[in-house]
């Protein structure tokens, strides 16, 4: 089970027992520009997330609910 401080244990299958991770949610209004410096940083190591990165920000983008700031 992942831990998350905010939502606590979280099973996410292939993240280990206790391992700490970050959530972000589509109604964040902060989560899309966030995912979009993190796919900055991963561009220039040649790694395939970049690519993964844009169809999650796409995601993020075209959700049609309500974004606020996160609480």
């Amino acid at each position: 089970m992942a831990i998350s401080n905010k939502y606590g244990k979280i099973d996410i299958p292939d993240i280990g027992d206790n391992e700490p991770v970050f959530i972000l949610r589509a109604q964040d209004i902060l989560a899309e520009p966030a995912i979009t410096l993190y796919r900055l940083l991963t561009a220039p190591h040649g790694n395939t997330l970049a690519s993964s990165l844009d169809r999650d920000i796409e995601n993020f983008r075209n959700w049609e609910g309500i974004k606020k700031i996160p609480d």
